[in-house]
């Protein structure tokens, strides 16, 4: 059953999304060649907690960790190491937070040094598909209407859309109805109204789309071991349109990187 929020709830969603967005700015200057995922994931415990939060992965399902570091034919679920990120890495991010007893919960692929043009590419496309698909959350159309643009998107690439996994409806809970998939056919699905929150979360991968999981039980990789990509975002249908609770402007700013990309989605400029 999809829960639907009032506005007031949205704006209480907004502001757990935010403590997860802050909390990726804030390690956006921490990855770099030479440190560990297990670093990251100290640092945004401490982060969320010193900001009147409570990390939303940690102990949930029984995951160990307050973030999940999939580092690059890692797709998502990956568990923070002691292994060093090296120059040439990617890394995304997939971070929760509890405020206000709403979830928070987005992600973001960071480059480790100098990436190579391929991966570069990847990283870049998966992204266009993160907001191909915001764009088609709105009333009058259906969840697989966000699957099918971002499908066609990445496939016109070249690139694997992972279908085991997928986004979800986002609230009390961290994963509620409906789940939003990466891919499907237009018009099928449910109904998209006002009042829907739901995190959408691309994973896109350079080869096949086939992946497996690993023996620790969380991590899954792609099968054929090339570079997957993961960018989240959670959104709320208000008047009829999509809007971003989340934002990756906290990451750019410590980045130095200039990007309108999120303007058509905020009703209220966002305020660093």
């Amino acid at each position: 059953m999809i829960i639907i929020k009032t506005k007031e709830e949205i704006e209480l969603m907004r502001e757990s999304a935010l403590i997860v967005s802050k909390t990726l700015g804030m390690l956006a200057t921490e990855i770099k060649p030479g440190v560990t995922p297990n670093k990251l994931d100290k640092l945004a415990e401490t982060f969320i907690r010193d900001n009147g939060a409570i990390p939303g992965f940690l102990g949930l399902y029984g995951c160990p960790s307050t973030l999940l570091t999939s580092v690059n034919e890692q797709v998502v679920h990956g568990l923070p190491t002691d292994r060093p990120l090296e120059d040439g890495d990617i890394i995304a991010v997939d971070c929760g937070a509890v405020l206000n007893d709403f979830y928070g919960d987005h992600a973001y692929t960071f480059e480790v040094g100098e990436v190579s043009e391929e991966t570069k590419k990847l990283l870049q496309v998966t992204k266009e598909s993160l907001y191909i698909g915001i764009r088609e959350t709105k009333v009058g159309n259906r969840v697989e209407d966000i699957g099918y643009a971002i499908q066609q998107y990445c496939e016109k690439h070249g690139y694997g859309v992972v279908r085991e996994l997928c986004g979800h409806g986002l609230g009390r809970k961290l994963h509620e109805d409906p789940e939003v998939p990466n891919y499907g056919k237009r018009g099928r699905g449910k109904k998209l109204v006002n009042g829907i929150t739901i995190a959408i979360e691309p994973m896109i991968n350079l080869g096949a789309r086939n992946i497996r999981t690993l023996k620790d039980g969380w991590t899954i990789v792609t099968a054929d071991g090339k570079p997957s990509a993961h960018f989240e975002h959670d959104v709320a249908i208000v008047d009829g349109k999509p809007e971003l609770l989340s934002t990756f402007a906290y990451i750019y700013k410590a980045l130095g990187i200039v990007s309108n990309e999120e303007n058509e989605f905020r009703q209220v400029p966002l305020v660093l």
